[in-house]
């Protein structure tokens, strides 16, 4: 008996996207949005932009952009640069307490 989705397995298996792309494309449509946001001023999507683009996440790799939104977050909170380098989504306030462990 056939499904009711119509056609054979190998054929709507044919009809999906690798995985690769559909993750790559979820990290780009992350990215805008953080972008969008990080424009209007949110000082945690300018971090997350500036990780993305140190990470090359979402986004071609590109230091120097990383390091203009990272400067721009910093405006606020100057902790911002122990982040730079972290994984995209890696907050800033993590740092701040990663400090507070080690003065314990």
């Amino acid at each position: 008996m056939e499904s009711s989705g119509g056609g054979s397995d190998g054929e709507r298996q044919s009809r999906r996207a690798p995985l690769s792309r559909v993750v790559s494309d979820c990290a780009r449509r992350w990215f805008q949005d953080t972008l969008k946001e990080a424009k209007s001023g949110d000082f945690s999507m300018q971090v997350l932009v500036g990780q993305m683009y140190y990470s090359g996440y979402g986004v071609p790799k590109d230091a120097r952009k990383g390091r203009i939104w990272m400067s721009r977050a910093s405006r606020v909170k100057s902790s911002v640069w122990k982040v730079s380098n972290k994984r995209p989504g890696y907050n800033a306030s993590d740092s701040d307490s990663d400090e507070s462990e080690g003065n314990s």
